[in-house]
């Protein structure tokens, strides 16, 4: 997942707060997320490895660190998908000791490769029981986010053509050239919403629906970043495409200080409800600071500040959301369902056939 929007004022101190509040947490409580990891100072280094937009406030690594001993590394190798493919690239010398950012399009792929070592958080939120991934311990659900089409309200205003909203919306002549992607190879928001297509038109229809997006002029980029800073109209990239592929979550972070109206919109008959993931990384140098890692990323002041942060869902429902996201930022009431079976059966026979479809 790969999302990096504006943070205002409001934000920010909500991000202190949440740092100053977790130095006050008593022992065993959600300071480091009430699992092992506040047990004993034990030291040495934590290699994290994290999609390209890991942005939790200092504020909270730096009690993680205070409160376990550990000094945290990190490096991020590009999108979620790029994440995946460097971990098995280097799995015969990892990157790090833990990593997060795998997302459940792409969990399968790294269970089938061994990238991850089991472990079962014991600071892990009843609720988020619900996103484990079947039949394996080795990965731990840390966030949700539903991947959907944006659209800029002010450029169709101005043009005067009705948004779409639906996925056969986009195919009439009226929005031609207008939606920009992300390659679903290179990126997990692109692979969420092929998925997306799976699951709306089936394995006999996706192919069809994205030649007809093809001919209806898709422009598609490596990754979300590109499609969403650069070529979509209405970010801080003021491209020309006012249809973009992003998140349920982006709206929100379109609202400047002071305005009582999102620039953007999500369309929410268009979405797939994506679960992001943290795991300890077979041969880990410190399986125990992995651990201490994925305790704290569960806890309840990480999960606090993933909202205003990383602009996910926590998946701790206990949580509550910022008020911006109730307005703002609503999840689908009925996300595209492709189960991790399908996908794992199906994800590279459908990137294989988008790529001759889109691509070639």
């Amino acid at each position: 997942m790969t999302r990096k929007f504006r943070i205002t004022g409001t934000i920010l101190a909500v991000v202190a707060l949440a740092g100053c509040s977790l130095m006050g947490e008593p022992d065993g409580g959600a300071g480091t997320g009430g699992g092992t990891s506040g047990e004993g100072q034990q030291g040495g280094v934590v290699r994290v490895v994290t999609h390209d937009s890991f942005a939790l406030p200092e504020e909270l690594i730096a009690a993680f660190e205070t409160d376990t001993g550990y000094t945290v590394e990190q490096s991020a190798p590009g999108d979620g998908g790029a994440l995946v493919n460097q971990l098995i690239l280097t799995k015969d010398a990892p990157l790090g000791d833990v990593a997060y950012g795998v997302d459940n399009t792409f969990a399968s792929r790294a269970l089938t490769e061994d990238v991850f070592a089991s472990y079962t958080s014991p600071a892990l939120p009843a609720s988020a029981e619900q996103y484990l991934v079947p039949g394996s311990d080795a990965l731990t659900p840390v966030d949700i986010g539903d991947v959907c089409f944006n659209v800029d309200h002010e450029w169709f205003a101005e043009a005067g053509i009705a948004e779409p909203t639906t996925f056969e919306d986009l195919l009439e002549p009226e929005y031609a050239n207008l939606t920009v992607v992300s390659n679903p190879a290179t990126s997990s928001p692109g692979m969420a919403m092929l998925a997306a297509t799976v699951g709306a038109f089936g394995e006999d229809g996706y192919a069809q629906y994205w030649a007809g997006m093809r001919e209806n002029g898709l422009k598609v980029t490596s990754g979300w970043s590109d499609a969403y800073y650069v070529d979509f109209s209405g970010s801080e990239g003021q491209g020309d495409r006012p249809i973009v592929l992003s998140y349920s979550t982006s709206p929100a972070f379109e609202v400047g200080e002071g305005e009582t109206q999102a620039p953007t919109g999500s369309l929410l008959e268009t979405c797939f409800r994506q679960v992001e993931y943290a795991g300890v990384i077979e041969g880990a140098e410190n399986p125990e600071g992995a651990q201490a890692w994925i305790d704290f990323m569960v806890g309840e002041q990480v999960q606090a500040a993933l909202p205003e942060s990383m602009y996910v869902y926590p998946v701790d429902d206990t949580i509550e959301l910022p008020a911006a996201w109730v307005e703002f930022a609503p999840l689908s009431p009925s996300p595209f369902d492709v189960s991790p079976e399908e996908i794992a059966a199906g994800r590279d026979a459908w990137i294989q056939t988008w790529t001759e479809t889109v691509i070639d």
